[in-house]
């Protein structure tokens, strides 16, 4: 198995950070970045092949990449999405597709968390994909938040619905298995070409009604954040370093 990092995206609401540099290299604690933490959670995990999705600034993350390689203990492969600035994630997390038969242990570039999140997916594994949910948060509107079918499998995931029909927020960390590679592919092929604006989880959300049995993994009480802008990033510096 893989681990994989969503990487390319620009990060316009973090400048002048983001001027230079993606949003995944901007500092959370002291010179360690957003992606540091995600590079040190996969290896802790014992997952030291890591794919990095670029795009954005990507010369920032090719400067890097021996030291980051040094620092974590890993072998970084870069993908490059040649659309970053112009399309959403949807087909971002295609360009790796080639990468998904190996079994991927997917996070978000954007978000800081502990290394209980990867270990939770991995106890949990059985499902072709799986979703890691925070089912204790107060969820608001702008969440990715999840709604279960009776029998706990995803019914929907998107932004769009009313947080208190939700039964948690997807926090941007998915185990996908190998055997669900080429399916993958294709909803997300489906996905970015109907509107390439839209996200990967409007892609899960294409298998789900394609009748894809997609499942979540309860992260519990633990202190993560998503680091869209500078309010965002206040709070991740301030739980960064208790990890």
């Amino acid at each position: 198995m893989l681990g994989m990092v969503l990487a390319a995206g620009a990060g316009r609401r973090l400048r002048p950070y983001t001027d230079t540099l993606p949003k995944a290299l901007v500092p959370v604690d002291g010179d360690t970045t957003i992606m540091d933490i995600s590079l040190h959670n996969l290896a802790a995990a014992g997952l030291t092949d890591v794919v990095v999705v670029v795009g954005y600034r990507a010369e920032a993350v090719e400067e890097r990449k021996e030291a980051l390689e040094r620092r974590h203990g890993v072998r970084i492969t870069l993908v490059y999405n040649d659309k970053a600035e112009e399309w959403n994630n949807a087909y971002s997390l295609w360009t790796a597709r080639e990468h998904f038969a190996a079994g991927v242990l997917l996070v978000n570039g954007d978000t800081v968390h502990p290394v209980s999140v990867e270990e939770t997916l991995l106890a949990a594994r059985g499902p072709e994909l799986l979703l890691a949910v925070d089912n204790v948060k107060t969820l608001a509107d702008e969440e990715m938040k999840v709604t279960l079918d009776p029998a706990g499998h995803v019914q929907r995931v998107t932004k769009l619905m009313d947080p208190a029909d939700a039964a948690g927020e997807y926090i941007g960390a998915t185990l996908i298995e190998g055997s669900l590679a080429g399916r993958l592919a294709d909803a997300l092929k489906a996905t970015f070409e109907r509107d390439p604006q839209l996200y990967y989880e409007d892609g899960y959300q294409e298998l789900v009604d394609r009748g894809e049995k997609l499942a979540v993994a309860p992260i519990g009480k633990v202190d993560w954040v998503e680091v869209d802008n500078h309010d965002d990033l206040a709070i991740a510096r301030e739980i960064a370093c208790h990890y």
